[in-house]
């Protein structure tokens, strides 16, 4: 949702196309990403190890969104883009906390998929 209104934020404010362009994607990537866990795609599409996948996603959104978020908070040509980038920032925390997440919850020395062993 933060990354929806931070999209909504810089489209209304008509914001550069760059700043747009990154939000929309975020907002993309995120929706399919969690498409694809609440389908449970994960466990049937196992050509890739979707949560490193995801901590990929969420580190270089947070590095995107770093240089964006401030661009637009600097020169704050309106205050919807201003909103945008303060929007931004909160969704730069929320990539890092889902990559610190699931840096915490994966192990590479566990099976994949069900069939491994609990604990």
């Amino acid at each position: 949702l933060v990354a929806l209104t931070t999209l909504l934020c810089f489209v209304a404010a008509n914001a550069h196309e760059a700043y747009v362009a990154l939000a929309g994607m975020e907002t993309v990537i995120t929706f399919l990403f969690l498409l694809l866990y609440l389908l449970r795609l994960d466990a049937r599409l196992r050509c890739l190890f979707w949560p490193l996948a995801d901590i990929f996603n969420s580190a270089m959104a947070a590095l995107f969104l770093l240089v964006v978020s401030l661009f637009a908070i600097i020169m704050r040509t309106n205050k919807g883009t201003l909103a945008g980038g303060v929007l931004g920032l909160i969704l730069l925390a929320l990539c890092l906390t889902d990559a610190v997440v699931l840096c915490k919850k994966i192990s590479l020395d566990k099976g994949r998929g069900r069939s491994a062993p609990a604990k």
